[in-house]
């Protein structure tokens, strides 16, 4: 081969070679993941203990999609999907039953407030599921949250009380954070429902002692 033909087949391979580190430079930048949580209104104060109820905050179960942190939407009938960069910073269930036990403690309705994991002792648990927790799509976008609570007596051993929350809260926006926005407006309102309900509930049957 010639001193000029050798030349020429060093800078394509110098040429291949950068070729390739451009692709892997660019197969290397991932798109950056937003995080995003649910939270109570600022203005949740204690109204005073009324109630002989010593409480447990059972956990939140779901099916195992809402089990994840990716945020789910519903695109049409039965089909569903998740957004891959726009993720809760914990998973629904987790949050919701999180807001729970804090919204309980802070209204001050009881004698105590714990986790059903901890080691407290408690007279009733308070446990939920969560059926539905999407972005749904038609006229106009939704935030869909489906939340069942049922209060179990440990007495007793049977279920006394129980509440559903079913509720599409309106999307004020097109982007995924207004989306976040209208679920955390759901959120607030299912956790005031149904402490007032389960407020309501105890006042008219007091636990007998």
């Amino acid at each position: 081969m010639t001193r000029a033909g050798e030349r020429r087949k060093q800078n394509l391979r110098c040429a291949l070679v950068a070729a390739l580190a451009i692709a892997l430079a660019g197969c290397g930048a991932t798109r950056p993941s937003k995080f995003y949580s649910l939270e109570l209104p600022a203005n949740s104060a204690a109204a005073g203990t009324t109630l002989d109820v010593n409480l447990l905050v059972g956990r939140i179960t779901a099916p195992h999609l809402l089990r994840d942190t990716r945020i789910v939407y519903r695109a049409a009938g039965t089909e569903m999907g998740t957004y891959e960069f726009h993720r809760w910073v914990e998973p629904p269930t987790d949050m919701i039953e999180a807001l729970l036990l804090r919204a309980l403690r802070a209204s001050g309705k009881y004698r105590s407030v714990q986790p059903l994991r901890s080691s407290a002792r408690g007279d009733f648990i308070l446990r939920g599921r969560l059926h539905e927790f999407e972005e749904v799509s038609g006229s106009s976008l939704a935030a869909r949250v489906v939340l069942e609570v049922d209060l179990f007596e440990a007495s007793s051993g049977t279920t006394v009380w129980s509440h559903l929350y079913r509720r599409d809260e309106p999307v004020e926006g097109k982007d995924v954070p207004a989306v976040v926005e209208a679920f955390n407006r759901n959120v607030q309102r299912s956790i005031g429902e149904i402490t007032a309900a389960l407020d309501q509930h105890f006042t008219q049957n007091p636990p007998k002692r």
